[in-house]
């Protein structure tokens, strides 16, 4: 094939109208069918739900003292809920007592996912030691200056070996790295001993890897102001520690020059980091920011003096300006990394530390590097590699690597039951390879120029499903079926479960990441992947539609389906390729497989891209086609309306259920100046 390999023409990219989609109700992830993210959440529901929560405390046999609090409400679109609850008992809170309730659209629980276990009463409800000796306990625990702590309040704690009687300690302060601290430190109420602590302050690193020339969203008044429309907004703090400092403005809404002596150039970077951050769980997974209810979040640039650091402390972002104030630490994994923790603090609540440390540190890379993927910007291209450009090791090697976690001389590639005693950064190791495997599979290769090359802990080959479909897949374990205690166990039932959720019991997509977290010696799942309610035909489901096994499932015309770099793939490197020669001819590519009778809401998708350097504006010369059994679904030419990157499309497969269909994709160039029709990550959502 004859591709263009100059780049785009002067007819520049060109984008398609979103003419056969049907309407994504606001909120929803970009999928469709059972592909798609839980809704934002419904504050009624919730209302709901809380005034049912002593009947449901009654029915799922609590403790007489025992109250309900509801956190969440998941709703699915066929009328399930998820309501995740925390609980007091005779009136102390219980700390590690959160569990969710999965009911079906009539309101009967299905089931139940306990943290640790069912009961919350501890052996005794009389403590042995004072508040003021729980208050000195955690003093000790905190290596803060200027520090002030709470009086301790008496909880009921959770632990691995049955609930205790405990004292929540409060340890507020700053550490000599100028890095803020709020520890909370659980004290046995009848020995005086600390159980745990964590802290709600969750650093990250960096060195001020400036995104370029970007598009901010600002507002505009008697000046303009760093603020969007969900409310994210930043501040400058000029260098105090303390405070939320001033909101930047400008009066031609032009900001920064790419320097750090213009004060507006980091908080360019930290702007376009939370937009992004916000914009990826809006429009991928159906969340409405880190809280779900529609508010962004305030990002504080220019902390402290030469502070080499920066930190989501569960209100805000905060960035240091590095080693001599003259590198801020505001590059896109940062933002979206730290942020990605406030999302796990009001979803599973996973603690910091254990298994549970492990699955929330790698649930920040998992989504940091989802958000570097989402924003795709040139001065950052996206990868499997965390803190890749800041240099922190001095030789230009990032901190952490997801295909081979090992490689960082500290995380682990493969669960163990000894895992749980690390740092969270390196016991989340083997999570962040399961992302990878899941998404990518096992063995070398290349991708977006970085070369990777990823074991598996049992020797098996693990072929990859994308990485959007993964992080979907994880979004609803960490919404549905984690808790704030859950381990490596936990998660790979919680995944099986999602998976099936969004693409049906025995899909691929299910198989694929069990089989992956089998690949990291993930402990063994008594759920199982099982399989589909079949009826739908003897043809096989939609196979390669990423078209990463190259003509893999597909009959056509040799060539179109390639790993060109002449035009970007959508995901991984492969897509399919339709015209962009310049030259009269025709190229097709077509694959059969079935529709289950038992589906609901069938659907097919996929992404196309187009860019042409035809200059008509009233001649179609270049056509192309999506057709279903011979029958056009879908027509698109050298006039479809511009646009620079992908647009998703759906077509309803209602009226194939129960039969075979074939899906073809076909265009026709005449003999001049060529049209691009780009395709990629078909998919099909029973």
């Amino acid at each position: 094939m004859n591709r263009l390999k100059s780049g785009l023409a002067t007819g520049g990219l060109l984008a398609l109208a979103l003419a056969i989609s049907p309407a994504i109700p606001a909120g929803a992830a970009a999928g469709a069918g059972r592909d798609k993210a839980p809704a934002p959440e419904s504050q009624s529901l919730k209302a709901t739900e809380q005034s049912r929560a002593a009947s449901s405390a009654s029915a799922l046999g609590l403790a007489s003292g025992e109250k309900l609090t509801v956190k969440s409400v998941i709703a699915d679109s066929n009328g399930a809920t998820h309501v995740r609850y925390e609980r007091t008992l005779d009136g102390l809170r219980v700390i590690g007592g959160d569990f969710v309730s999965h009911k079906d659209a009539s309101g009967a629980v299905k089931s139940v996912t306990w943290n640790v276990r069912k009961d919350v009463t501890p052996s005794s409800m009389t403590p042995s030691i004072s508040k003021s000796q729980a208050h000195q306990a955690g003093l000790a625990d905190s290596k803060a200056n200027k520090e002030s702590a709470t009086p301790g309040e008496l909880v009921v704690f959770q632990s691995a070996t049955g609930p205790k009687l405990a004292y929540e300690v409060i340890t507020e302060g700053i550490k000599a790295d100028q890095t803020p601290t709020k520890l909370h430190t659980i004290v046995d109420a009848h020995t005086g001993k600390t159980l745990t602590s964590w802290d709600d302050v969750k650093e990250g690193t960096g060195n001020g890897i400036f995104v370029g020339s970007v598009t901010l969203a600002t507002t505009a008044g008697t000046s303009y102001t760093m603020k969007d429309t969900h409310g994210n907004y930043t501040t400058d703090l000029n260098q105090a520690t303390s405070g939320t400092g001033t909101t930047f403005t400008d009066a031609d809404d032009v900001w920064g020059n790419g320097l750090q002596s213009n004060r507006q150039s980091a908080a360019v970077d930290a702007h376009y980091g939370a937009g992004k951050t916000y914009d990826y769980y809006n429009t991928q997974l159906g969340r409405a920011g880190i809280w779900n209810n529609g508010t962004g979040a305030r990002s504080r640039v220019h902390y402290g003096q030469n502070y080499v650091n920066a930190f989501w402390d569960g209100t805000q972002m905060t960035y240091g300006d590095g080693a001599n104030n003259a590198a801020p630490l505001v590059e896109l994994d940062v933002a979206g990394h730290e942020m990605s923790h406030g999302v796990t603090e009001n979803t599973a609540g996973l603690a910091y530390s254990g298994d549970a440390g492990g699955l929330n540190e790698s649930t920040s890379d998992i989504f940091g590097t989802a958000v570097e993927w989402y924003a795709n910007n040139p001065s950052d291209t996206p990868d499997y590699l965390i803190g890749e450009e800041i240099n922190l090791n001095g030789n230009g090697t990032p901190l952490r690597y997801m295909d081979k976690p090992s490689k960082d001389g500290a995380s682990k590639d493969c669960w163990s039951s000894s895992l749980g005693g690390l740092d969270p950064h390196y016991s989340s190791g083997p999570l962040n390879h399961w992302y990878y495997l899941a998404s990518e599979g096992s063995g070398a290769k290349t991708i977006n120029g970085v070369s990777y090359n990823s074991p598996t802990c049992d020797a098996s080959t693990v072929t990859g499903i994308g990485h959007t479909k993964v992080e979907k897949i994880w979004y609803r374990t960490l919404s549905t079926y984690l808790t704030s205690s859950s381990n490596y166990a936990a998660a790979r039932t919680g995944v099986i479960k999602a998976a099936k959720d969004l693409y049906g019991a025995g899909s691929a997509e299910c198989a694929a990441v069990d089989k992956a977290m089998g690949a990291i010696a993930a402990p063994a799942s008594t759920e199982t992947c099982g399989t589909s309610g079949g009826g739908g035909g003897t043809g096989a489901a939609l196979t390669n539609g990423g078209f990463e096994s190259g003509q893999t499932g597909w009959t056509g015309t040799s060539g179109p389906i390639t790993n060109n770099t002449g035009r970007p793939a959508r995901t991984g490197s492969w897509k399919l390729w339709l015209g962009g020669n310049g030259t009269s001819g025709s190229e097709s590519e077509s694959q059969t497989f079935a529709v289950p009778s038992t589906a609901t809401s069938p659907t097919l998708t996929y992404y196309i891209r187009i860019d042409t350097a035809e200059t008509t504006t009233t001649s179609a010369y270049d056509t192309a086609t999506v057709q279903i059994n011979g029958v056009t679904k879908a027509s698109f030419s050298n006039l479809s309306t511009p646009k620079a990157s992908y647009v998703q499309k759906t077509i309803d497969l209602t009226a194939y259920k129960g039969t075979n269909v074939t899906l073809k994709f076909a265009d026709t160039e005449d003999s001049s100046l060529q049209t691009s029709f780009v395709i990629d990550d078909v998919s099909t959502n029973f």
